[in-house]
């Protein structure tokens, strides 16, 4: 009966063994699929509203925006050539671009290392990968609160970022958009829109109006980007300061465009 017992042990704990090297393998492996990104590069785009009627030195509004931009680098910095541009909002949009960067932080090919040195190269990736990320954060934040006191900050060329989106389309990279922004286009000229001097009075209107306005803006191939809109409004702002025509005006505009997600923040 002893020997018996014995070999039952034996059997048992060799079972046991056995389990746990499975289910070490399938972890490894797990781990190693995880660290390997296959996913293409992103292209991040910043457009910061620069103009009188937004007011990043408001509280609410700098932790707001910070928290976003904290939030998208984590998202999107990911690996080398994912690339982040900061462009600014006012009357000449689409030549106001602050800020390029472009992720330089590789990952080693280690299919062939040893567990030992596959996991120094993913914590030292994930350290460089993350001081970049520091270094990107800062910039960006100093974009944010730097200063229009020029004319430039009396329109709001809101259309004029579509040709910058356009263009990003162009490198084949996933197009990350995001607007900072009370998204109140004011633009002077028969052809434009200025709605601090007439806004849509509701969304029946606004839909009208953002499919007039995208006949003239289809020659624009903006592909499928992402597109948010994070908006400087407090929970309690009154429609007169934060429009929901306003936005329904820019979700529409969008849509005719092509864009297939639009957030609003």
């Amino acid at each position: 009966m002893k020997r018996m017992f014995t070999i039952g042990r034996l059997r048992l704990s060799w079972a046991v063994t056995g389990f746990f090297l499975i289910a070490f393998l399938a972890c490894s492996g797990d781990k190693e699929k995880a660290s390997v990104n296959t996913e293409g590069p992103i292209y991040t785009l910043i457009f910061l509203d620069k103009t009188r009627s937004v007011n990043v030195n408001k509280a609410f509004v700098a932790q707001k925006y910070q928290q976003a931009i904290t939030d998208l680098i984590e998202q999107n910095i990911r690996q080398k050539g994912d690339r982040l541009e900061v462009y600014f909002i006012h009357e000449n949009t689409s030549k106001a671009r602050a800020l390029n960067v472009s992720v330089r932080s590789e990952m080693e090919d280690v299919s062939a290392a040893s567990p030992t040195d596959r996991e120094m190269a993913e914590t030292e990736f994930t350290m460089t990968l993350n001081r970049e990320k520091a270094q990107i954060r800062q910039r960006v934040l100093q974009q944010l609160v730097s200063q229009n006191t020029g004319s430039s900050n009396q329109e709001t060329d809101i259309w004029a970022s579509l040709p910058v989106i356009a263009k990003a389309n162009e490198t084949g990279a996933t197009v990350k958009v995001y607007y900072l922004s009370d998204m109140i286009e004011s633009v002077k000229g028969a052809s434009r829109r200025d709605f601090q001097v007439k806004a849509p009075k509701d969304n029946a209107q606004a839909d009208e109006w953002a499919k007039a306005d995208a006949n003239q803006l289809k020659r624009y191939t903006l592909g499928s980007p992402e597109i948010t809109m994070v908006l400087p409004f407090e929970p309690n702002a009154s429609v007169k300061e934060n429009n929901p025509a306003v936005t329904q005006y820019w979700q529409t505009l969008f849509s005719e465009l092509g864009v297939g997600t639009v957030a609003e923040e």
